[in-house]
C-alpha cells in the first residue's frame, strides 16, 4: 500500500511541472526582470525580459522558475514576477477594438434614439396642435351656447311680458264691457219714452 501511495505521489510530482509548463505565463506589467543563469540571485545575469512578454515556464524551484522567452532564450526568474493574466500590451489592442465597437454601437443607439425622439416630438407637436384646435373650438361652442341661452332667456322674458300684457288687456276689455253694460242698464230706463195713461175708454 505504501508503495502504491509513493507511486501516485511520484506521478503527481511529474505531472505538475508539465501542467504548469503548458499554461501560458507573462512577465508582470510595469516590471523589468533579469534572466539568471540559475535559481537564485547569486547566479550570473544572462539577460532581461521586458514587462508583459509571454514566456513558457519549464520548471519551478522554490521561489524561482526556469523559463524560455519568445526569442528562445532560457533562464531563471523570480516566480513572483510571473502572472497567468494576459499582459496589458496584448490586451490593449483587444480593449481598443472593443472600445471602438462599443463607441460605434453607442453612436448608432444615440442616432436611433435621436430619430425616435424627433419622431416623438413631431407627433407631440401635432397632438398639441390638435388639442389647441379642440380647445379653441370648444371655447367657441361654449360662447355660442352662452349667447343662445341668453337669447332664450330674453325671448322667454318677452313671452312672459306679452302674456301679462295680454291678460291685462283682457281684464281691461272685460271691465270696459261690464262698465258699459252697467251704464247702459242704468241709462236705458231714462231713454225709453213712457206711455201715457188713458183717461177714458176712448182713444
Amino acid at each position: 500500500m505504501k508503495h502504491l501511495i509513493s507511486f501516485f505521489l511520484f506521478c503527481f510530482t511529474l505531472i505538475s511541472p508539465i501542467a504548469n509548463a503548458e499554461q501560458p505565463h507573462y512577465i508582470s506589467d510595469n516590471l523589468y526582470t533579469y534572466l539568471l543563469k540559475g535559481p537564485g540571485s547569486q547566479y550570473r545575469i544572462v539577460g532581461s525580459v521586458n514587462a508583459g512578454e509571454p514566456v513558457t515556464v519549464l520548471e519551478t524551484n522554490k521561489d524561482y522558475s526556469r523559463i524560455t522567452d519568445n526569442r528562445g532564450r532560457s533562464g531563471w526568474v523570480e516566480s513572483k514576477f510571473l502572472s497567468t493574466d494576459v499582459a496589458l500590451k496584448q490586451r490593449l489592442p483587444v480593449l481598443e477594438t472593443e472600445l471602438t465597437t462599443v463607441k460605434a454601437q453607442l453612436a448608432e443607439a444615440l442616432t436611433s434614439n435621436n430619430a425616435q425622439n424627433s419622431e416623438l416630438n413631431k407627433t407631440l407637436v401635432q397632438r398639441n396642435s390638435q388639442i389647441n384646435q379642440f380647445e379653441t373650438r370648444n371655447t367657441q361652442l361654449q360662447n355660442e351656447l352662452t349667447i343662445i341661452q341668453d337669447e332664450i332667456r330674453t325671448l322667454r322674458a318677452k313671452i312672459d311680458t306679452q302674456k301679462d300684457d295680454l291678460l291685462m288687456k283682457w281684464f281691461t276689455y272685460g271691465g270696459l264691457v261690464a262698465g258699459v253694460g252697467l251704464l247702459f242698464g242704468l241709462l236705458l230706463p231714462h231713454i225709453t219714452p213712457r206711455r201715457r195713461k188713458r183717461t177714458n175708454g176712448w182713444a
